[in-house]
C-alpha cells in the first residue's frame, strides 16, 4: 500500500517550488505542467495544495518564458476536492480557514491572463470539479467523472450554485447539487459542463494541443473576451457561504466524512454504510 510522508516541514512557495511536495511544477517548452501528485490520498487537496495552485497561476503569468498552464492529476483521479481529514504533513492551516481566507485558486483561474487548460484524467469532484470549470478549457478523458458532494458535507457552496446554473441551467444544477449524483464524461459534454472529450490515452497530447491553440490568440483581445465571460458567470454569495462553513452542519459534515458514516441529520432509514 502506498503511503505519504508525515514529517514534511512546510515551507512557502519559491520559484518553481509550490510549497508542497504534492504538487509538481514541470516545464515543457512554452508550457508549465502542474501535476496534482498525492496518490496515497487519491489527490485530496490540502490547504497548501490549494494555495500552491493559486501560486502556480501567478508564477506562469509573471514568467515571460511561459505561454500557458496545463493542470492534471495522477492515476485515475484528477482531484476529489479538499482533504477533510487533514492527514498530510504539509497541512499548515485548517481547510475551513483557507476557504474563508479566499486563497483557493478558482477566481485566479477565471482571471488568469495566460491560458489555463485542465486535463481531467479521472475523478473530479468538489474543488477538483471547480478547477475544471474555472479553467479556460477542460479536456476530459473518457474515464473522467464529475460530482458535487458539498451538501453531504454540510456546506452551502454558493460558488457551485451560481456557476453550475449558468453553465448547465438551474434544473441540472439542482440535480447535481441536491442528489450528489455522479456525472459521466459523456454526460458532462452533453450538458455543456465541458467541451472536449477524448480517449484516455490521447488526453495529454490533446490537452497540449488545445493549450497551444489558446496561446496563439491575441492576448489583449483574449483578456477582453475572458472579462466578458467572467461577467456572465457573475459573483457568488461569499457571506452566506462563510456562514455555512462556520456553522454546525459543516462541522458535523466534516466529522462524518472523517468517520466514514452518514451525518446525524440523515434519517435513520436513509443512512448508508460508509460516507456519503
Amino acid at each position: 500500500m502506498s503511503t505519504e510522508p508525515t514529517d514534511i516541514s512546510p515551507r512557502p512557495p519559491d520559484g518553481d517550488w509550490l510549497g508542497t511536495p504534492f504538487l509538481k511544477f514541470e516545464r515543457d517548452g512554452a508550457f508549465a505542467v502542474l501535476v496534482l501528485d498525492r496518490p496515497a490520498a487519491r489527490n485530496a487537496m490540502t490547504a497548501a495544495m490549494y494555495f500552491g495552485i493559486r501560486y502556480a497561476i501567478s508564477r506562469v503569468n509573471s514568467d515571460e518564458s511561459l505561454a500557458g498552464l496545463l493542470i492534471t492529476g495522477t492515476g485515475d483521479v484528477f482531484a476529489p476536492g479538499g482533504d477533510l481529514g487533514r492527514r498530510a504533513g504539509d497541512d499548515w492551516m485548517d481547510l475551513t480557514a483557507v476557504l474563508n481566507m479566499d486563497v483557493t485558486p478558482f477566481d485566479a483561474l477565471r482571471q488568469s491572463a495566460k491560458p489555463v487548460v485542465a486535463a481531467v484524467n479521472g475523478l473530479a469532484q468538489g474543488g477538483g470539479m471547480q478547477i475544471a470549470m474555472c479553467s479556460d478549457m477542460a479536456v476530459v478523458s473518457e474515464r473522467a467523472t464529475f460530482r458535487v458532494p458539498e451538501l453531504y458535507r454540510g456546506i452551502a457552496d454558493t460558488y457551485y450554485s451560481q456557476m453550475l446554473a449558468r453553465l448547465v441551467g438551474p434544473v441540472r444544477a439542482r440535480d447535481l447539487m441536491m442528489t450528489g449524483r455522479v456525472l459521466s464524461a459523456a454526460e458532462a459534454v452533453e450538458w455543456g459542463l465541458v467541451a472536449r472529450l477524448v480517449a484516455h490515452d490521447d488526453l495529454m497530447p490533446a490537452a497540449r494541443e488545445v493549450l497551444a491553440q489558446c496561446c496563439r490568440t491575441a492576448p489583449h483581445a483574449r483578456a477582453l473576451v475572458k472579462s466578458s465571460l467572467d461577467n456572465y458567470l457573475g459573483l457568488y454569495d461569499r457571506i452566506g457561504m462563510r456562514v455555512s462553513l462556520e456553522g454546525p452542519e459543516a462541522t458535523e459534515g466534516f466529522l462524518a466524512f472523517k468517520e466514514k458514516r452518514s451525518p446525524h441529520w440523515v434519517h435513520p432509514d436513509c443512512r448508508v454504510d460508509g460516507r456519503l
